[in-house]
């Protein structure tokens, strides 16, 4: 069966030019041109992915990224024009997987929407839990519960924590950690790591100033800490 990815963009050229790519490529494609649309052709249509651009009438990609979230957790992949830091941030933190600006090559995209998938199928496949301290990481339900209490994270976080946990105790370089991302189909620069170890200790109410579960090895990477200091 064809794997469905809904693309949510208002310019009818972008729209037709993914259709005709994806469309080669054996995926289904679902269709929005506005975040209102988008939210209604998911809920009947279950996009296996979906491609997200930010500017658009009624409801924006932001406004409709943080609606998904608080039911969803299927991959997103942003794509815009807008090359801002802050919206690349914002992206990220409201939950995205991948943000990638136009104007962007078809075989790069399909390459990272490839990398989403795998490694969210592969994230499901497993079936053993990690505990550290007082965080669990279960492969199976694809969840991170610190306390008993479930941490939303995206696909990306979930892969960037599981590293953590396996390590607990080992440094991680930012190098191996990068070259991580990069094989998952993201971007390995130094801006989107900090990103997401950033939204990671938010998420796990972590102070990068005094951590109990991210340390910042000065120079050299992360370690996950088996216990408190």
């Amino acid at each position: 069966m064809a794997r469905k990815i809904l693309v949510v963009d208002d310019t009818r050229n972008m729209q037709t030019l993914l259709k005709d790519f994806l469309d080669k490529q054996n995926y289904e494609v679902l269709q929005a041109y506005d975040g209102v649309e988008a939210a209604d052709i998911f809920e009947k249509g279950q996009p296996d992915m979906i491609l997200l651009d930010i500017m658009m009438p009624r409801m924006d990609g932001f406004q409709f990224l943080t609606k998904l979230r608080q039911s969803s957790n299927v991959p997103v992949i942003m794509i815009s024009a807008r090359q801002q830091e802050n919206d690349i941030v914002k992206g990220f933190e409201l939950g995205a997987d991948d943000y990638i600006c136009k104007p962007f090559k078809l075989r790069e995209l399909l390459m990272r929407i490839r990398a989403v998938m795998r490694r969210s199928a592969d994230a499901l496949q497993k079936d053993d839990v990690i505990t550290v301290q007082d965080v669990e990481l279960d492969r199976s339900r694809h969840e991170i519960r610190k306390l008993g209490k479930v941490i939303e994270t995206t696909p990306l976080e979930f892969a960037l924590i599981e590293m953590f946990m396996q390590s607990a105790g080992k440094v991680l370089k930012h190098q191996d950690i990068s070259l991580k991302l990069m094989d998952l189909g993201f971007s390995g620069s130094e801006m989107t790591l900090k990103i997401h170890i950033r939204n990671l200790r938010l998420k796990l109410d972590d102070n990068p100033g005094q951590p109990v579960y991210i340390e910042n090895v000065f120079g050299v990477g992360y370690r996950f800490l088996e216990g408190e200091r």
